[in-house]
């Protein structure tokens, strides 16, 4: 009865019409309802040809209302009628939306049944919990990525971030995470993808058992930015739905940094002004408000948030990378140059952080890590002299280790596409690594 309450009161006492006074680019002002609508609002607006394109209020300028569209503007001009939607912006999710592929309103895609309507309603822009009210991270999760569950451990309702340029292979280290990732339920957000490449996705890396237990956002890269944004905070929105019915949740979203851009272009279209490297204020206000509804909640569930950025031009400090990884618990950082040398995934662990590390592991477990990345640091800072033959053997015991372990531990890292190994063997396999030595390698 609460529910149905609640959806009562969000409908409007009465129908409002305004007309559309001037269009710029995918900028859109109507005038005679400005009073009557806020940001964020719906709008309707009647084409010529009959038509409705729907649109959302994204700013106001002298006494004009600044609308931009989900969809395009083609029969859209000056005088045509613009109407206050019915309602406010929510979603009804329900359990059979399970293996089903929707867009960013939530309407399947994926050629099969209109979806089942849930009895709740959620915002799509949902408030993260409180955060006095959270409980702690669970234990750790199996990620089925050697390097990942062996260096940057993860644990259950922690956010991290996957930091890489283009054509490292971080969609390779997405469907991987996808498929292997042991949790209840997957949310995965395909935000700004290249249209070839979601079939792909869910034909190939999930497959028919993993789109059993997701749902897939979609959103490709020649949609409106309005539907990309929208697009994100759906599958937050979903993955909140699953959180509260006591469900460990798997969020993956690629990537956060298309997200950025579509709220970059939002803003420049309502006027504002940029602020680093063209992107506005907001940006940087709704990065926190997007990721922190991700990670454990009051209850028992749980979101594990697993989020791509795409670093422009390798910086991994430009604006986007830099304000993320300050968001989220850990950093998962792939480089160019490991990639070049056919190390796959080309993660360079010791740059990459879980801020639940050590704390969620034994001793033993620590001691092992510790020694391994010992042995990697160390190789690197001699690596220019190894290769050009300066370093002789004997000089440094430290390092002559080093350059024993070093391709040991590479073998270790590299995985294909289709391997899984499970934390406990990562650990296993890394304490045998190490117990070897060099005498026994000789013998």
């Amino acid at each position: 009865m609460q529910s149905i309450i609640s959806e009562v009161n969000r409908l409007p006492s009465g129908r409002y019409y305004g007309r559309v006074t001037a269009i710029q680019g995918l900028l859109v002002e109507i005038g005679g309802i400005q009073r009557r609508l806020s940001i964020g609002s719906r709008v309707n607006i009647w084409a010529r040809d009959g038509g409705q394109i729907n649109c959302e209020v994204v700013g106001f300028r002298d006494d004009r209302t600044l609308l931009m569209p989900f969809g395009t503007l083609q029969g859209i001009g000056i005088g045509c009628k613009a109407e206050i939607a019915d309602a406010e912006p929510v979603v009804y999710p329900d359990v059979s939306w399970l293996g089903r592929v929707v867009n960013a309103m939530g309407e399947p895609i994926d050629g099969g049944p209109p979806l089942k309507l849930g009895k709740i309603s959620i915002p799509y822009r949902n408030s993260p919990p409180p955060a006095h009210a959270r409980q702690r991270v669970g234990k750790k999760i199996d990620l089925g990525v050697r390097s990942l569950n062996s260096f940057v451990t993860c644990c259950k309702g922690q956010r991290m971030g996957i930091f890489a340029g283009s054509g490292v292979g971080k969609s390779v280290l997405f469907s991987m995470l996808a498929r292997n990732t042991e949790s209840d339920i997957n949310v995965i957000g395909l935000i700004g993808e290249r249209g070839r490449e979601v079939q792909e996705f869910i034909e190939d890396d999930l497959g028919e058992e993993g789109l059993k237990r997701s749902i897939v956002v979609v959103a490709t890269s020649d949609e409106s930015a309005l539907m990309r944004r929208q697009a994100a905070y759906l599958t937050l929105t979903l993955a909140e739905y699953f959180r509260d019915l006591d469900n460990n949740v798997l969020c993956l979203m690629d990537s956060v940094t298309r997200f950025a851009m579509a709220q970059r272009d939002i803003g420049l279209s309502g006027g504002e002004p940029p602020a680093s490297k063209g992107y506005t204020p907001t940006v940087f206000s709704e990065l926190p408000k997007l990721l922190e509804r991700a990670g454990p909640s009051a209850g028992k569930g749980t979101i594990t948030g697993l989020f791509t950025v795409l670093v422009e031009g390798d910086d991994h400090n430009e604006p986007i990378a830099d304000a993320v990884r300050g968001i989220l618990d850990g950093h998962i950082v792939m480089e160019r140059q490991i990639a070049e040398r056919g190390r796959y995934p080309a993660i360079n662990v010791l740059k990459s952080v879980s801020r639940t590390m050590p704390g969620c592991n034994t001793e033993e477990e620590n001691q092992v890590v510790a020694k391994a990345r010992q042995y990697l640091a160390t190789y690197e800072d001699m690596a220019e002299m190894i290769r050009l033959g300066a370093y002789r053997k004997g000089t440094d015991p430290n390092v002559d280790e080093a350059m024993y372990y070093y391709p040991l531990l590479e073998d270790f890292m590299t995985q294909q596409k289709q391997d899984q190994t499970s934390l406990e063997e990562c650990y296993a396999k890394l304490a045998e690594i190490l117990a070897m030595t060099p005498e026994m390698e000789t013998a």
